[in-house]
């Protein structure tokens, strides 16, 4: 799979702030996860993209939805999808939360402690309950390695603790981190779950599904230094295709595969539309001079994993102009809204004048959800939907 081709522009195409989805490219980009991994369910992280539109053209599509809260669970049923293509995969929640959620019609948990299948058992009878497995986190730019899962050890104790509690243990669960990099963390994600698909057969537990989490990464972002990241997607799909086949051998029974991508359907397929506040030089704390190019959106009010990640920007009608290093930063009066943390300065054109247009690429992950609700008085940004065979419309 290649990365995704730079955006055309387009006369149409709304002139004021505002997060941008491509939904033909979204649908695109599910397409062709099931042609690399055929067979598998969809379940979309919900709190990757929590946009109505983008909701429902997954659901058309046949995806189902990872939720972590009744109130996502409430948006995946509006959206189209049946209780059935809908699981809560929080190992963290409220017994009434438990309770709310089989109320409306979820009947398959994540967890990965006793109390919680005790809660689970207490307040949503007879559910069926896959465990989470811990994973290292290594080789992604979000690790996830210490508030979730649990080792092949505990998860037997938990399996065999749902049955004895008239729980349906059901499946295993693992997720690499966000955004991984590499195809060793799934080849040893693949190998946590053989080992406990193994223990789990000699209590005689057999699971009917394995869900492989998310991970997947998206393809335009950049290093903290703009270099792109590059992630060997092929040789990914290759160790899961490899790995799936492994566990389908060892399984007992027929096994489902689940997955459950966010940032990977969405990223490249939504950009942020900013407008320049200022290009400004003063003198830097070497006593040399310093550029800093000031947008109307940061890591308040879209951008919040800027931090970690560096987003292209196109400069609609600059793209030939003399360019200058320049640190980017959000509007806020916060020193953490910059990208890279301020240290590691961008090209951008020279002639930059308060209120042009500038397109933030690869920002449709997150940016709904993570921004606040009115950080220093600045607003949330609309969410703006468009189908077509061109890409986002980009002017």
């Amino acid at each position: 799979m290649s990365a995704p081709k730079l955006p055309g522009t387009s006369p149409g195409a709304p002139t004021t702030d505002h997060i941008l989805y491509d939904l033909t490219g979204i649908e695109h980009q599910y397409d062709t996860l099931l042609s690399e991994l055929p067979g598998t369910d969809i379940r979309f992280a919900l709190k990757a993209c929590p946009v109505d539109e983008v909701l429902r053209c997954l659901a058309e599509r046949g995806a189902g939805f990872d939720t972590a809260s009744p109130a996502e669970i409430r948006q995946a049923l509006r959206a189209g999808a049946p209780p059935h293509r809908i699981h809560y995969g929080n190992t963290i929640k409220s017994d009434h939360d438990i309770a709310e959620a089989h109320r409306l019609g979820v009947r398959t948990f994540a967890t990965d402690s006793l109390e919680d299948v005790t809660a689970i058992a207490g307040h949503a009878p007879g559910a069926r309950v896959f465990c989470r497995l811990a994973t290292s986190g290594e080789g992604a730019l979000w690790g996830l390695n210490r508030k979730f899962g649990c080792g092949p050890d505990d998860a037997v104790r938990i399996m065999t603790a749902a049955r004895a509690a008239g729980l349906v243990p059901a499946g295993l669960s693992v997720h690499v981190g966000s955004q991984q990099l590499t195809g060793e963390a799934w080849q040893q994600a693949l190998d946590t779950l053989a080992q406990t698909l193994t223990a789990l057969a000699r209590r005689g537990i057999v699971p009917d599904h394995v869900n492989l989490g998310g991970g997947l990464p998206a393809l335009g972002y950049r290093d903290r230094r703009g270099t792109p990241l590059d992630p060997p997607l092929d040789k990914m799909f290759a160790v899961l295709r490899e790995g799936m086949e492994r566990l389908t051998g060892l399984a007992a029974a027929p096994l489902r595969f689940v997955l459950e991508p966010g940032r990977h359907l969405v990223a490249d397929h939504g950009a942020v539309r900013a407008h320049v506040v200022r290009l400004t030089e003063r003198t830097g704390p070497d006593g040399g001079p310093a550029r800093w190019l000031y947008l109307s959106v940061g890591k308040f009010n879209g951008l919040y994993e800027m931090d970690q990640v560096t987003h292209p920007m196109v400069f609609p009608g600059r793209e030939a102009e003399e360019h200058v290093p320049a640190v980017v930063a959000g509007p806020t009066c916060d020193s953490d809204d910059a990208y890279g943390g301020g240290r590691h300065p961008v090209s951008v054109p020279r002639t930059l004048a308060p209120g042009d247009p500038v397109w933030i690429l690869s920002a449709g992950a997150y940016a709904p959800s993570y921004t606040t609700q009115g950080f220093n008085g600045i607003p949330p940004l609309p969410c703006v939907c468009v189908r077509g065979p061109e890409g986002l419309p980009l002017t």
